[in-house]
């Protein structure tokens, strides 16, 4: 489908080919220009694609008017599997003209295809994932400072020519809350779109911050938080702190930074306490059922026990089991639970076990509230990033050693017992006397020292320096990691709330001028 005027475009050499002019004045005396000028691609690879599509794409401002004059669609979608966003070898630039020409750092191009007299680009056009040119803008950019500040610059452009900020694409995402979802790469882009300030009056209204008063280094600036805040569905702050990628360094931008603060000196704070007390006092009424536990038969098979309604009760405020593995509390108790409850109500004695293990677990739950402390919360997260990486690792090595060395047993003894020998002898309380019934001891001292010197000598102290690497690199990072989980615990706290009372406690402030906005 390729015809001869897009063979010349592409082929062009110094910007010029003269053969497009040829081309162009014969298809204008023959009456047929604007099916030439309008020719798309029909491969299914570069289907939609125009004349004008590869003018843009080589950059030739020339070529580009030469074609708006002779009446070419500046609507046209390049629909083509090389142009779709989830090709793996392809170009998405959003299909329409006007975002190729965005997206390639174009602007004479862009305001041509926006401000022509023959035909002006819809600036609100979408292509077939909803997405505008301003969509288009925040997928391409990276987190590089030279690409920031051109796709930055652009965007704004772009802006002031149509305010495109309220469209949503096919996924409910407005440009915004797009480079939100896209945080990976998208920091310094998310950065300039919540605190972007014009201060002409002709694009004042397209601000995001608007500075009230400034002292020498000291600053006071209102901030349009429409979109930002938890008051409507799907928000920038929702998705930042549920997301994956990047979200302890999005939450440092302003203002979503004082936004959370304002949430947790408000209201958070209070009914984080309130939790914490709840769940301290079902521990101590737990444990003091446990410690109280009648020996023998199972508690609830006898007459007139109250203390058996206690003990199957779970606690009424408990950390939200749907949190991610680094947000969650240490370990879950909600399935020993369970099972002892199971085997309690079955008069099983085997559920004293299970018992144990609950109590134990609860108490060491109670770390999940360390969030609400701040120097607390940095040692919980380096902790927590011990346990989960370094010790975790250490203990799959060790696994296969301590296993695989008490493999070779004799019949007297069994695997059990070995295991635990081999186990003392990795933390130095090992004891020789168990070496008297090998049946070849030579071969046991030598399988001895070996595995002395891979578990005692070499794990160890390898899991002393990764856990000492891992401080190391982590302590820089604590803090913002600790504002995460407590940003996690304000958003799930205020969901919990009804939702008048939410409304109440929304953090906007009004003002005579600028309404809704957020100091």
């Amino acid at each position: 489908g390729k015809t001869a005027l897009l063979k010349a475009l592409l082929n062009l050499k110094n910007g010029q080919n003269d053969t497009i002019d040829v081309f162009l004045d014969i298809a204008e005396k023959t009456g047929d220009l604007k099916n030439l000028i309008n020719a798309e691609f029909t491969d299914k690879f570069y289907k939609g694609q125009t004349p004008l599509h590869v003018a843009i794409e080589r950059r030739s401002f020339r070529y580009v008017e030469l074609l708006l004059t002779k009446g070419a669609d500046v609507q046209a979608k390049a629909t083509g599997e090389f142009f779709q966003h989830n090709a793996k070898q392809g170009f998405y630039f959003g299909e329409l003209p006007l975002s190729l020409a965005a997206c390639t750092n174009q602007p004479r191009i862009v305001t041509l295809l926006m401000l022509n007299p023959h035909r002006r680009a819809e600036v609100r056009d979408q292509d077939s994932q909803g997405n505008t040119v301003l969509h288009i803008l925040v997928i391409t950019a990276d987190n590089t400072e030279g690409n920031t500040k051109k796709i930055t610059e652009m965007y704004d452009r772009v802006l002031f020519l149509g305010k495109l900020e309220e469209i949503q694409n096919n996924r409910g995402l407005t440009p915004l809350k797009l480079a939100a979802k896209l945080g990976r790469i998208q920091v310094r882009l998310l950065k300039h779109m919540l605190q972007r300030e014009f201060k002409d009056e002709e694009t004042r209204h397209l601000s995001r911050r608007f500075t009230e008063w400034v002292y020498g280094p000291v600053h006071c600036s209102l901030y349009d938080i429409s979109s930002v805040d938890t008051n409507e569905s799907n928000s920038v702050l929702e998705i930042i702190v549920f997301g994956r990628d990047n979200r302890p360094e999005m939450l440092e931008i302003e203002p979503l930074r004082s936004l959370l603060e304002e949430k947790w000196d408000m209201f958070a704070s209070k009914l984080f306490l309130l939790n914490f007390l709840v769940y301290l006092m079902y521990l101590i009424i737990f444990t003091t059922v446990a410690l109280h536990r009648k020996d023998g038969q199972v508690p609830w098979t006898e007459p007139n026990n109250p203390s058996a309604h206690l003990k199957h009760n779970k606690p009424p405020f408990t950390p939200s089991a749907s949190e991610s593995v680094d947000l969650q509390p240490p370990f879950p108790v909600e399935g020993p639970v369970d099972c002892l409850r199971f085997l309690y109500f079955c008069g099983r004695r085997e559920y004293v076990g299970l018992l144990v293990i609950s109590l134990a677990l609860a108490w060491i739950n109670i770390l999940y509230y360390s969030r609400g402390s701040k120097q607390l919360g940095k040692y919980y997260v380096m902790m927590q990033n011990m346990i989960l990486g370094d010790l975790l690792h250490f203990l799959c090595v060790y696994s296969v050693f301590l296993f695989g060395f008490s493999a070779g047993k004799t019949p007297k003894i069994n695997l059990r017992f070995t295991v635990l020998e081999m186990f003392k002898f990795t933390i130095g309380m090992g004891d020789l006397q168990f070496t008297d019934q090998a049946e070849y001891k030579e071969v046991f001292y030598v399988l001895l020292i070996c595995y002395i010197v891979l578990t005692y000598i070499l794990a160890l102290n390898m899991l002393i320096a990764l856990m000492g690497n891992t401080v190391e690199r982590i302590s820089s990072q604590s803090e913002i990691i600790w504002n995460l989980q407590r940003a996690f615990t304000i958003l799930d706290l205020e969901r919990s709330l009804p939702t008048c009372l939410r409304k109440k406690l929304q953090v906007r402030r009004e003002h005579d001028e600028y309404q809704g906005l957020f100091r």
